[in-house]
C-alpha cells in the first residue's frame, strides 16, 4: 500500500496537469486477496485491503482533475513465481499448496492475458478489472452471502498446512524446500512460465 501510495503522491502533480487534456491514468495492483480475506494469508490481505481502498478513494477525489484511476484485482496468474516465494510453517507443504494451485488452468490465468486485460481497463479507464473466474465468483459470492462466504472459508482453512515446531518461524524461498509436489505434473505450466518469464524453475534452482 504504502509503495503504490508514495508512487502515486510523486505522479500526481504531473497527472493533474495532463489530465484535462489526455486522461491521467493510475492503475493499481492489488488482488483478490484484497477483497475476500483468504485464509492463511491476513498479513497479506490486510494489506491488499488497504490498497484497495487508497485506490477506490483516489479514483473518487481525482475525477474532478480528470484523473481516472483503476483498480486491479488479479486472482492466481501463472507466473512460475513460486520458486522465490517465501514460506513459513510447514515449508514442504505450504510449498506443494502454493505451487500447485498456482499452476492449475482452471483456477489461473497466465500473465499475458492478465497483462492485455490490465491494459485494457486503463484504456478504458474502468474503476475496477478483477482477473480470473474464480476470483469474480468470490468477489460476487462474499457480496451476496458474507456470512456462508466466511462459514466456507473457516472450514478451507482447516485444511491449509499447520505450523512445522522445529523451522516454523525461519523463512525459506521456495527453492530452498524439497517438495515432492513442485515441480511435478501437476505444476508444469507453471514451469513453462517460468521459462517465459525469465524465471529459473526450481529444479534449475537447486542443481
Amino acid at each position: 500500500m504504502w509503495g503504490a501510495l508514495y508512487t502515486v503522491w510523486a505522479a500526481l502533480p504531473h497527472l493533474e496537469r495532463s489530465g484535462g487534456q489526455t486522461g491521467g491514468r493510475i492503475v493499481n495492483i492489488a488482488s483478490i486477496g484484497g477483497k475476500v480475506a483468504v485464509p492463511h494469508l491476513l498479513p497479506y490481505a490486510v494489506s491488499k485491503f488497504a490498497l484497495v481502498g487508497l485506490s477506490d478513494g483516489l479514483r473518487a477525489e481525482l475525477a474532478q482533475a480528470g484523473v481516472k484511476v483503476t483498480t486491479v484485482c488479479p486472482g492466481l496468474l501463472r507466473t512460475g513465481s513460486y520458486p522465490n516465494v517465501r514460506l513459513k510453517g510447514n515449508h514442504a507443504q505450504e510449498l506443494a499448496w502454493f505451487a500447485v494451485g498456482d499452476s492449475l488452468p482452471l483456477l489461473t490465468m497466465s500473465a499475458p492475458e492478465a497483462a492485455r486485460k490490465i491494459v485494457e481497463a486503463c484504456r478504458r479507464g474502468k474503476a475496477q478489472q478483477i482477473l480470473t473466474l474464480p476470483a469474480k465468483v468470490a468477489v460476487f459470492a462474499n457480496a451476496l452471502s458474507p456470512e456462508v462466504t466466511a462459514n466456507l472459508l473457516s472450514v478451507t482453512n482447516r485444511f491449509l498446512p499447520g505450523m512445522n515446531p522445529v523451522d516454523g518461524d525461519e523463512a525459506k524461498q521456495g527453492r530452498e524446500v524439497d517438495s515432492s509436489w513442485a515441480p511435478s505434473p501437476l505444476t508444469i505450466l507453471s514451469d513453462r512460465a517460468a521459462k517465459r518469464h525469465n524465471q529459473p524453475p526450481l529444479n534449475e534452482s537447486k542443481s
